[in-house]
């Protein structure tokens, strides 16, 4: 199945993996048909442990997810690209790759504590929130006039 939503990052070890939980999550609670998969343009090779950490405290277990390659097989097709933000001038940005995509402009959490981690987590948590309300809008259709 062809993801809705692919979340890229550069390392696909933190941002977009907790991006790609929360939607998963959120969609699969509210019993809405949509998906999301993440992906980096230099993937690591694995989840950063203390946003496991942090995504544990909110009941969602990332410790066993994969970073993957973003491939353009992933890119056909899917409704919405969204970018976590990185360096511009970097080559490995997907920003620069997908400029149609949306870019939430986050930090990388590398470098992070976890109070910090957990405040990116929540911020995370309120884009996916207006995501998900942004793509289950019901359509209006126009009034005929007889």
């Amino acid at each position: 199945m062809i993801p809705n939503v692919l979340f890229v990052c550069v390392h696909n070890s933190g941002r977009s993996q907790m991006a790609e939980a929360w939607f998963n999550h959120l969609a699969e609670r509210r019993r809405i048909d949509l998906s999301a998969r993440s992906a980096g343009t230099d993937p690591a090779t694995t989840v950063l442990p203390l946003v496991a950490f942090v995504m544990a405290e909110r009941g969602i277990d990332i410790s066993l997810q994969i970073p993957n390659l973003v491939t353009d097989e992933m890119v056909l097709g899917t409704d919405q690209i969204v970018t976590m933000g990185c360096d511009i001038g970097s080559d490995r940005c997907p920003a620069i790759r997908y400029r149609h995509a949306v870019d939430w402009e986050l930090p990388d959490p590398s470098h992070m504590g976890v109070e910090e981690i957990r405040r990116l987590r929540d911020v995370i948590y309120d884009k996916v929130e207006q995501l998900l309300s942004h793509m289950t809008l019901p359509v209006i259709q126009p009034q005929t006039q007889v």
